[in-house]
């Protein structure tokens, strides 16, 4: 037995080959299904509830315990994750950010995946240079070179360039340069309608209580999915509120309840708000299996989708074999 559990972290899970954006990034629903039989071979998945237990009454789980997580709320989640759970008594942990939802608007990171999967990447860069060429002297901003040799960096999952455009779209600029650059790209490249697209993305309020009724979890995700780290106190703490008032709407009961950060991004100032409002487990972006314990328990790891495989029959990877 053991306080350790490999908490998983999932954005889009859907049919990609059939739908209006195949190159967006996300698993196949068939390559979900076979990561959980692939899970479920090494794994005892467990529920939010067994991690409160484990870091707050003493209690031991197995070594090999994985909780499985969702961020965004998007229908994927509804129409193809959770039967496939539900089927499988398996809980999921869901992070819907409120706005979305509530606004019926799309969050700026997924006008970004959009743009990312509906144009070359070059071309997308060379139509931001102009962009910033048009709000240079309004926003103050640096040359086009500055940014791009700033920022490109290329990550786990990403290229340089690709990273380039997520970092001057998500943070590098003013917020208000940014949602200008934002908005005009994807109403000229992906969709001028932003509440159908809405409607179309992410899942509702009427879902999120069907999920809550039937054994899943929500927890906060922000509401504006803001990088909370770089907001002053007094922001934070209506970020927070906002999207407490949203889960008590869903049916979620909030005398003790779950964070998961957008962006992984916290620091000190929210960690004490998350206290003083009773947030009980906070999940980051660090990769690693997380250690359950009450010093840590908001600031949790979670892996990614794509660190372990993606069909059945596959002999245990190297996150796998740190823990059975």
């Amino acid at each position: 037995m053991s306080n350790q559990v490999t908490v998983i972290m999932y954005h889009f899970v859907r049919e990609l080959p059939y739908t209006r954006f195949p190159a967006i990034k996300g698993l196949l629903v068939s390559q979900f299904k076979n990561q959980l039989d692939y899970l479920s071979k090494y794994y005892q998945f467990v529920t939010i509830n067994d991690c409160l237990e484990g870091i707050y009454h003493n209690r031991s789980l197995p070594k090999n315990s994985a909780l499985l997580t969702f961020d965004d709320a998007y229908i994927d989640h509804y129409t193809e994750v959770f039967p496939i759970l539900d089927e499988r008594n398996i809980q999921g942990v869901f992070f819907p950010p409120a706005k979305a939802i509530e606004e019926k608007k799309v969050l700026g990171v997924n006008k970004i995946h959009f743009l990312l999967a509906s144009m070359d990447i070059n071309c997308l860069i060379q139509e931001l240079y102009l962009c910033i060429d048009k709000y240079r002297d309004q926003f103050s901003l640096n040359t086009n070179e500055y940014y791009y040799n700033k920022l490109a960096c290329e990550s786990r999952y990403d290229t340089k360039e690709v990273i380039f455009v997520k970092r001057l779209l998500q943070n590098e600029l003013d917020e208000q340069a940014r949602n200008l650059i934002i908005g005009e790209l994807f109403a000229k490249h992906v969709s001028a309608d932003e509440v159908a697209f809405s409607r179309e993305l992410y899942m509702n309020i009427d879902q999120l209580r069907c999920m809550v009724r039937n054994g899943m979890y929500i927890g906060s995700h922000g509401y504006d999915h803001y990088w909370l780290d770089k907001l002053p106190r007094e922001k934070q703490e209506s970020e927070i509120d906002l999207s407490l008032k949203f889960l008590t709407k869903i049916g979620v009961n909030i005398d003790e309840w779950i964070m998961c950060y957008p962006y992984g991004s916290y620091n000190d100032s929210l960690i004490d708000i998350l206290k003083e409002k009773n947030c009980k487990i906070a999940f980051t972006t660090r990769v690693d299996i997380a250690m359950l314990n009450r010093s840590n328990a908001l600031s949790l790891e979670r892996l990614d989708t794509n660190d372990f495989p993606k069909e059945s029959n596959i002999s245990p990877n190297i996150w796998t074999r740190k823990v059975i």
